[in-house]
């Protein structure tokens, strides 16, 4: 007896650990909206791409900050010379530079002034990689706004197919009723053939619903920046009761003024474009530099001594160059005014792109209540069809017409939620808050 009750106690047990993993497994995984954007942010290769374009621009300042700070180098030379009586060679090397020796020594240059050309291709560098940082900011938005677009479109897609699938389900129903009434003559084989069709519209309608989830999720997986299709259970998003938007699109119109981050970049790009500008003008303005020399030179002839050092400037005064630094400068101005109009005709843009996102938003949050009343409404015509079908009253046309009504409100109903979420992403996206 105790041996038996061993037996099946050991069969309990490894049952239990082999359905452990099953139930685990069993357990769908939740993918939440924040989660497909944190992948997203951190595997697209666009905003990568982006992020390390804001670090090379960032190198760009310390380039422009080089001609500020001193130059130094070290240098050795030796000499052996064939013939101790030359003094001159070609090229006018002096006789110093033919002599016998060994020396090695350091070279110092530092810029005094330039009249402020150096200072102005900082900032030009400096507003240009402000830039860079603002078209970084564009990228992660635009990668948010693909991520909610997609994540939207499936949640709208599987609605609509849960949709097509209770109508196959409701029309299944339907088709073995009027079958079975056919069979004991109640209802005639012309309804039978009505309701057949009708159920084979349903059937295509889930199928052609299915796909589109598929490919819905395969674009998901895009703009994600995963390989495979996302098969996890997407978590719903719902609409609030008491969410609502502006009465106007002014207001979002002064904040995508200061949010958007692609006019921030083309402002930037201006004011970079005007000191470069700048920078060029001041091509023709004197340069002074501060020089220095000094070293030792341990091998060397009695004509030389033991080390050397000395000390100086240089000024550098343009005078002729065949209009070279005159054509620079009219280049960049001309440059500069094409980057105000280029900022000019971007705010027209962010103008039209803010009202067109509100107005298209405001339709589709007006369109979630219309539809769910006339989803209630087709329901209610559907049972007075059905209810008059089975009493006699009505036709196997009137009925197939309340479904048809009945299947094409339950799908824009369905869909209609997801699609003001989308709308309202792209208002966000327009007006700078997806930043």
């Amino acid at each position: 007896m105790r041996s038996r009750l061993y037996l099946f106690s050991c069969v309990f047990s490894i049952c239990g650990l082999l359905s452990a993993p099953l139930m685990a497994q069993a357990v769908p995984v939740t993918l939440t909206l924040a989660q497909a954007e944190a992948t997203a942010l951190a595997n697209q290769p666009r905003m990568l791409a982006a992020q390390l374009r804001s670090q090379a621009a960032a190198e760009k300042i310390r380039q422009a900050k080089a001609g500020l700070f001193p130059t130094i180098s070290f240098n050795a030379t030796g000499v052996q010379v064939a013939d101790t009586g030359t003094s001159t060679a070609a090229g006018n090397i002096t006789t110093s530079s033919i002599s016998d020796r060994f020396a090695y020594g350091g070279n110092l240059t530092q810029l005094v002034t330039d009249f402020g050309r150096t200072s102005a291709l900082v900032g030009s560098a400096r507003f240009s990689a402000e830039a860079q940082q603002d078209l970084t900011i564009l990228t992660r938005a635009r990668v948010r706004l693909n991520v909610r677009e997609a994540y939207y479109q499936v949640l709208g897609q599987e609605a609509v197919l849960r949709a097509a699938q209770a109508a196959l389900a409701n029309r299944q129903l339907i088709s073995r009723q009027i079958s079975a009434l056919a069979q004991s003559e109640l209802k005639s084989t012309l309804d039978v053939n009505f309701a057949r069709v009708l159920e084979s519209e349903a059937e295509l309608a889930v199928v052609r619903a299915q796909s589109a989830v598929a490919q819905q999720r395969t674009l998901l997986a895009t703009a994600m920046g995963v390989q495979h299709p996302v098969t996890m259970v997407l978590s719903d998003v719902a609409v609030l009761q008491n969410e609502s938007l502006p009465a106007s699109p002014d207001g979002l119109l002064k904040e995508a003024g200061t949010q958007r981050a692609d006019l921030n970049a083309a402002q930037a790009q201006q004011y970079a474009a005007s000191k470069f500008a700048l920078s060029e003008k001041r091509l023709s303005y004197p340069t002074l530099n501060v020089l220095a020399s000094a070293g030792q030179i341990p091998y060397h002839d009695h004509t030389l001594h033991d080390d050397y050092a000395a000390a100086g400037f240089n000024l550098s005064i343009p005078v002729f160059n065949g209009g070279l630094f005159s054509a620079r400068q009219n280049e960049a101005e001309r440059e500069a005014d094409a980057r105000a109009r280029d900022v000019q005709q971007l705010q027209l843009e962010v103008s039209e792109q803010v009202r067109d996102a509100w107005y298209r938003a405001d339709e589709a949050f007006k369109t979630i209540d219309v539809t769910n009343r006339l989803l209630a409404e087709s329901r209610e015509a559907l049972r007075l069809a059905q209810d008059r079908y089975e009493a006699g009253l009505g036709s196997i046309v009137e009925l197939n017409e309340a479904q048809l009504n009945e299947t094409s409100a339950e799908i824009s109903a369905a869909a209609a939620t997801y699609t003001y979420l989308t709308r309202r992403t792209q208002l966000d996206f327009v007006t700078g808050l997806l930043n």
